[in-house]
């Protein structure tokens, strides 16, 4: 479970450091780039992208070339309290 949260805060603080908010967008699968190798080949990125996806934190734009994610504008203040 501590990796999880280690994940989540990693990607969120990713995503809120390149101000991927909105209409800006990334590849799903640059998410888990700079996790170490350990975390990275574990199942939790996946799951934990899915609970964010589900939880409304991420936004999910499907393209011809993949899944592409951004941030939440309106969970702003929860996306916050979750880094610190």
């Amino acid at each position: 479970m501590e990796n999880r949260l280690i994940i989540k805060k990693f990607l969120l603080r990713k995503l809120y450091r390149q101000r991927i908010w909105m209409h800006k967008h990334t590849n799903i699968n640059n998410l888990p780039k700079g996790l170490s190798n350990t975390l990275r080949n574990s199942k939790d990125v996946k799951k934990v992208i899915e609970e964010l996806l589900k939880e409304n934190i991420l936004l999910s734009k499907p393209t011809h070339y993949g899944l592409e994610v951004s941030l939440n504008p309106k969970k702003k203040k929860e996306i916050e309290e979750l880094i610190d």
